[in-house]
């Protein structure tokens, strides 16, 4: 006898024959709900099937992942990325920096729902964008659904607007790391504000829409190797060599003054990658579970490698280090980690973190641009060998997936034409912006400031004690 049986029959003992009576006639009719629910579903189905075209069915576990996922990219970026940056900063500067993440981020936010969303996932059938069909949510409802990568499989739309919408905030807040210490305020709301919606969201839209020109070309970025961190890699690049180097830089004391804020922001940011890149499967299904497992080892890989590299040329192993490459390998795996396998991941993590290494130690200085907190060197390089990187694990005979016919010479070929593209469009408009908001407003703080500090120079507090 059921649970559900015994309750009942507990029930009428106990109240009587009457409401016996009432109760044997709702389970009646209660049972005879699911077979009319059943009966209709069953039509529906059928009606479906005879059109040729799947009927659209929502999972309340695939919602409930994305929210999850959702609010880990935000947590990424408060306070994830602001006390990774903050950390590596002089204490002076500190406070800038999480004034600058978290601007940013509602700025980002605003510009996302009112034109954003609609230039990058809007409705117009273009390669380079969306179009403004969709500015400010227009047609947007509670109702609406948007697709997954399952035919007829659907989530709310407003769960997929704000997914997304946490991708272009990190990507807008990263940059801040190229420029730390030594950019103005206002400059940078303004360079950001024109930023996403002349960079980051037609990338988006060629990426990732189904009209979009790289999307076309069967590119691959599960989560952001070429929208996220290639662009944001090169417009700190071009940020860093416009706005020219620090005082001092090359003379004075720049260590980080805060490694455990740094630790515990890398922390941040292995914990929210998970959302990052197992959110971007849009499901909670097999495909989420090879992106989280892949965003284990190929970090785990990178950071091993990264020390490992230390100790051989240098006999010690660093925090900075060790974050330095917990970062640069979640960066590499990011387009890879629903194709590779967790053996092809790790290869990948610790390949990009090597490349990393020495772009960060080596080319940097030979090169002579300070790139404050080395965002072109972890997340511009680690993004170039990830992209790069994903034709070759997404071999089936390291792991991957496979190719869908094309063989791994063609994929590679199509994954270097979209890094190509995106170093190509980020680097040119992007140079174009701050040369306009240099012109316009000014990009640098005076000597006096940044010799002061911009928490006080510029906010009038300071992030510490006096």
């Amino acid at each position: 006898m059921s649970r559900d049986r015994q309750d009942r029959e507990g029930t009428m003992t106990r109240m009587g024959t009457r409401i016996a009576a009432w109760a044997a006639g709702a389970a009646a009719t209660l049972a005879a709900l699911p077979a009319l629910g059943q009966e209709a579903a069953e039509g529906a189905a059928a009606a479906a099937a005879a059109s040729g075209v799947p009927a659209e069915a929502m999972d309340k576990g695939d919602v409930a992942w994305l929210l999850v996922s959702t609010l880990l990219v935000l947590f990424m970026i408060l306070p994830g990325v602001a006390l990774f940056y903050g950390g590596l900063v002089r204490a002076k500067n500190m406070l800038s920096v999480l004034m600058q993440c978290t601007v940013i981020t509602a700025m980002v936010i605003v510009i996302w729902v009112f034109w954003g969303y609609s230039m990058a996932f809007g409705d117009a059938p273009s390669a380079f964008w969306g179009g403004l069909g969709k500015a400010f949510l227009s047609g947007v409802t509670i109702e609406s659904m948007a697709a997954t990568f399952t035919a007829g499989v659907v989530i709310p739309e407003y769960v997929f607007i704000g997914f997304q919408m946490t991708f272009a905030c990190i990507t807008a807040a990263l940059i801040v790391g190229a420029l730390a210490e030594r950019i103005r305020f206002g400059s940078l709301m303004v360079f950001i504000a024109l930023w996403v919606t002349l960079v980051y969201f037609p990338v988006a839209h060629m990426v990732w829409d189904s009209d979009g020109l790289i999307y076309g070309w069967g590119a691959l970025d599960f989560a952001g190797g070429t929208v996220v961190h290639i662009n944001a890699g090169i417009a700190g690049l071009v940020g860093a060599i416009l706005i020219g180097r620090r005082v001092g830089y090359g003379r004075d004391n720049m260590a980080p003054h805060s490694m455990t804020l740094t630790m515990v922001g890398a922390s941040m940011l292995w914990v929210g990658w998970f959302g990052f890149n197992a959110g971007s499967n849009l499901e909670a299904n097999n495909g989420a579970a090879l992106a989280m497992i892949n965003t284990f080892t190929a970090t785990a890989g990178a950071i091993l490698a990264w020390i490992a590299i230390e100790l051989a040329l240098r006999g010690k192993a660093s925090m900075l280090g060790a974050a330095s490459g917990l970062v640069a390998g979640l960066v590499a795996v990011t387009p890879a980690a629903g194709f590779a396998g967790p053996v092809g991941a790790i290869v990948l993590g610790a390949g990009a973190s090597a490349v990393c290494y020495w772009f960060v130690t080596v080319a940097k200085h030979r090169l002579g641009y300070d790139d404050s907190l080395d965002v072109f060197g972890i997340h511009g390089i680690g993004g170039i060998v990830g992209a790069l990187g994903t034709a070759i694990v997404n071999s089936p005979a390291l792991g991957g997936v496979g190719y869908g016919g094309l063989g791994m010479g063609r994929q590679f070929v199509i994954q270097l034409q979209g890094v190509l593209v995106t170093v190509a469009w980020c680097g040119v408009v992007s140079a174009v912006l701050y040369l306009l908001v240099r012109a316009v407003m000014g990009l640098r703080v005076s000597e006096e400031n940044e010799r002061e500090g911009l928490d006080l120079a510029l906010h009038g507090e300071r992030a510490y004690g006096a």
